[in-house]
């Protein structure tokens, strides 16, 4: 019950440093220091839950409700977390909204033509008629506006999305990896009880082989996943 303790503090420090470099420029922070903070809140979460569990096995009340506050204390630092978190993810997602919309806004080849009054007409050089727009090219630059604001939105949206999307997929990386190192744990702790218990060398050579055989598809697997994103963020570029 230590050993997850000592897990957990370890992990709450990581996450409270990152979520410091976050919060000193949230705007320009990198989508992989968001997933990793996601994946770490994740682990601290399951960890948490864990030494909960053993907490509630243990026979000495003292230490029980020692194990009990600090549990307690855990889970009152991970809901800051999350909360610090999701507002840093916001936070982000205002400024690169506004800094996109700037962009947008500055790129307009009639901005500066303009009127604060959408009814004021813009004054037309001497000898142009009737013909043509008569308002300036208003109704044709309101369509150009409106078609960017939603090609912003949508590609904006997408970012969000994708954003999400490898969060997750660092989470579950992540288990996989914690998965993987209980199974060769408890690998382990079979291949000395079948010793003790005198399975022959073909089974464990067999067992071993089959180890073998799931690390090549975990691997696999993971070069599968980061290629999966590699195409959709380059086809959605």
């Amino acid at each position: 019950m230590n050993s997850l303790f000592n897990s957990a503090l370890k992990q709450s420090s990581a996450i409270r440093r990152d979520l410091d470099t976050f919060s000193q420029s949230p705007a320009t922070s990198s989508p992989a220091l968001q997933g990793q903070i996601a994946a770490s809140l994740a682990s601290l979460n399951r960890t948490v839950d864990d030494y909960s569990a053993l907490s509630k096995k243990e026979l000495i009340p003292e230490k029980q409700q020692k194990a009990f506050d600090r549990v307690k204390n855990f889970r009152d630092e991970l809901g800051d977390y999350r909360s610090q978190f999701d507002k840093l993810r916001r936070e982000r997602e205002e400024a690169q909204s506004v800094h996109k919309s700037n962009e947008l806004f500055g790129r307009r080849p009639h901005h500066t033509a303009t009127p604060e009054n959408p009814y004021d007409q813009p004054s037309q050089p001497s000898g142009y008629g009737s013909q043509g727009l008569g308002f300036g090219g208003g109704p044709q630059d309101a369509q150009r506006e409106a078609h960017a604001l939603r090609e912003h939105s949508f590609f904006a949206n997408t970012h969000t999305q994708l954003d999400d999307f490898l969060d997750r997929g660092r989470a579950v990386l992540t288990d996989l990896g914690e998965q993987r190192e209980i199974l060769k744990g408890t690998q382990r702790r079979l291949y000395s009880v079948a010793n003790t218990l005198g399975v022959s060398g073909d089974t464990i050579r067999m067992v071993e082989r089959r180890a073998k055989q799931d690390k090549w598809i975990f691997w696999g697997g993971v070069v599968v996943f980061f290629l999966f994103c590699w195409l959709v963020l380059h086809f959605l570029r």
